[in-house]
């Protein structure tokens, strides 16, 4: 790798506020907000919207599309196909 054009590589936390779910793992990305993490040291803190602790697949708590209402209601509002 040629040196000095590559971005620092650091441990970073990411933080679900969603689903209370935050962990330390590295990566590339910067941030002026930092946490204090378990190990007692201050890292960089990126907020996400979603995670595997807040995501409906998996969690569990999928809803159930009304396909058929869908169907109707296209149907109501263009009319079926005449040949």
């Amino acid at each position: 790798m040629r040196p000095d054009i590559h971005p620092a590589y650091r441990p970073v936390v990411f933080r679900d506020k969603a689903g209370g779910l935050a962990f330390l793992t590295r990566s590339t990305v910067t941030s002026t907000a930092t946490v204090e993490w378990e190990d007692g040291n201050t890292y960089p803190v990126i907020d996400v919207e979603i995670s595997s602790a807040s995501h409906p697949f998996y969690t569990g708590k999928n809803r159930v599309l009304d396909t058929a209402g869908r169907v109707e209601r296209f149907q109501r509002r263009y009319g079926t196909a005449h040949s």
